[in-house]
């Protein structure tokens, strides 16, 4: 059930079947010169959407912007601090939770470090502060079996690549303006590099070149069972 579309009446009467909620998280960021702004938020917003045709869930609005480090000087990047992302990651659970929700399930489409271990942290701090919720938080990508991998002929595809290039021609081919060259990042890591665009120049950790409809589908697939089975896993997990 897409919160959004839901009346008051609907909200509550749907609430005696299921108490749980996933709230997808996406971002505003550069995906190499093919790709729109918008990818990371399209592609888990598509699943989100997907996994209601095949399970009793709630779905919220998806988080349009997220924390954004490696591409934070890429032109279109807008990304927002750690703090804000854990502020209303909590915002939106705790209010969640005064309308009688039990269960969180809080997954992005953008697998940035410092993103996702931002959902991590308030996540931590609610399940202490709210010791009747079961909370999870992850990149979509965590929960998907290995053989999902095995799609893409790129190894180390990742960013703008292969993989999230074959699934925005499956969703909206319309958005995509050709390939970006083939790249993978050489980040001086651990050093925090402060001109990030000097190692990373074009935004994409992949070959482009490699993406198609037919990949797309596939993995698209994939990500859905898998958040599918997650709901499940979610809504009969028990404390010892």
């Amino acid at each position: 059930m897409i919160l959004n579309d839901l009346t008051m009446t609907e909200f509550a009467d749907a609430k005696k079947r299921t108490r749980t909620l996933i709230v997808p998280f996406g971002t505003v960021e550069a995906h190499g010169k093919h790709l729109p702004l918008n990818t990371d938020s399209l592609i888990i917003d598509e699943v989100a959407k997907e996994v209601t045709k095949k399970i009793e869930v709630f779905v919220a609005p998806t988080l349009q912007y997220g924390v954004c480090t490696s591409t934070s000087m890429h032109p279109g990047t807008i990304g927002i601090t750690a703090e804000t992302l854990r502020r209303i990651t909590t915002d939106i659970v705790r209010d969640s939770y005064a309308h009688g929700l039990r269960r969180f399930i809080l997954v992005s489409g953008h697998g940035g470090g410092a993103h996702v271990s931002a959902m991590k942290e308030a996540s931590e701090a609610l399940s202490k502060e709210l010791p009747d919720i079961t909370i999870a938080a992850f990149a979509i990508y965590e929960i998907l079996p290995k053989e999902a991998r095995l799609i893409a002929e790129t190894k180390n595809d990742s960013h703008a690549g292969e993989i999230e290039t074959s699934l925005v021609l499956y969703l909206q081919e319309e958005l995509v303006k050709g390939r970006a060259s083939e790249e993978y990042p050489k980040l001086p890591k651990p050093i925090i590099a402060r001109n990030k665009l000097k190692y990373w120049p074009g935004a994409v950790w992949g070959n482009p070149e490699k993406a198609s409809k037919e990949k797309g589908e596939k993995f698209f697939d994939i990500m859905v069972e898998s958040l599918v089975g997650f709901v499940g896993e979610i809504d009969n997990f028990k404390e010892d």
